[in-house]
């Protein structure tokens, strides 16, 4: 039944159950810090067997609706991980490295980025900025949808595995290195909206995006709930990763997502949501998946095809 169902999985599925195993691991071997370890078990095996249960069918009955579903959960499997982080970083490794963000980013550059571009604020650059990094969740969908419609499900399966596994690699940085980003260590969060106003949906898109980091609305202390997920900056990371599936199969859209990329970059300081190291660890973190993915691809595709 394990060599069966080993035939039946894409690389994306290996990453996934893999890292879902890794979790249920840290769950139970920190059982008595991370009070929802039950739950997030329970979730995790279910979400295992889902992949499981989709790969056989889109496999061994093949139908455009289960191609679709066994393709496409890429997308919302890093939102469902990304949520159960919250309740298992900060128990697991209750130390935030801000201080040593700030201080590599002072030896680095003299000064603290963030509050060195603040003299460059302005309205319509905060508008503009602003959309820019919202759009980030967006990108995904642009260069996921011209891959799936102009190549081989197997080009898909290959770009989707990268997105995937970048976005692991980077939940394994948010354990290794926790922390909350200088908007509330080196500026006021409150004064956020009055210190950097837009024009007309900035507020409701920086609320969002808080929202989707879990800071509850209108509390005094937002930092006991926001998530640790800093460092690497997963925006930069996966923005790369984007633009390099973007003319790896060249896309029509790929200047499109070039362009925003790069304001995307500045964004992620200009914003305050980021340090720069932050940054320098998406580009690292973005070369090694590139590398360490484009192998593992290779080797599990030469596996299979033996087993055939």
């Amino acid at each position: 039944m394990i060599s069966r169902f080993r035939s039946l999985l894409t690389p994306l599925d290996v990453a996934s159950v893999g890292f879902l195993s890794f979790l249920i691991a840290l769950c139970l071997a920190f059982a008595s810090r991370v009070e929802q370890w039950p739950t997030l078990v329970a979730i995790d095996l279910a979400g295992i067997a889902a992949i499981l249960g989709l790969a056989w069918m889109a496999e061994r009955h093949p139908s455009k609706f289960w191609t679709h579903v066994h393709r496409w959960y890429c997308y919302p499997i890093v939102v469902f991980v990304f949520r159960q982080l919250y309740f298992m970083v900060r128990p697991i490794h209750p130390i935030d490295y801000d201080d040593v963000f700030i201080a590599a980013d002072r030896w680095i550059f003299g000064t603290d980025p963030t509050v060195w571009m603040y003299q460059f604020a302005h309205p319509v650059l905060t508008e503009i900025l602003q959309t820019t990094y919202f759009s980030y969740y967006l990108l995904f969908l642009i260069v996921g949808v011209q891959i799936y419609r102009r190549y081989p499900i197997r080009e898909f399966d290959h770009a989707a595995f990268l997105i995937v596994y970048g976005f692991y690699l980077s939940y394994l940085g948010y354990f290794l290195m926790p922390a909350i980003g200088p908007r509330f260590t080196l500026h006021d969060f409150h004064a956020l909206n009055t210190e950097l106003p837009g024009l007309l949906n900035t507020n409701w898109m920086r609320d969002f995006v808080n929202a989707g980091e879990s800071i509850p609305r209108n509390i005094p202390n937002p930092q006991d709930f926001v998530q640790r997920d800093m460092f690497p900056s997963g925006h930069t990371q996966m923005t790369l990763l984007c633009v390099l599936l973007g003319f790896r199969w060249r896309l029509s859209a790929r200047w499109i997502v070039a362009g925003i990329a790069a304001l995307l970059v500045i964004a992620t300081v200009y914003l305050r949501y980021h340090y720069v190291v932050d940054l320098i660890g998406g580009v690292a973190f973005f070369a090694f998946a590139v590398w360490s993915g484009d192998r593992f691809q290779g080797w599990w595709e030469r596996a299979r095809g033996e087993r055939r």
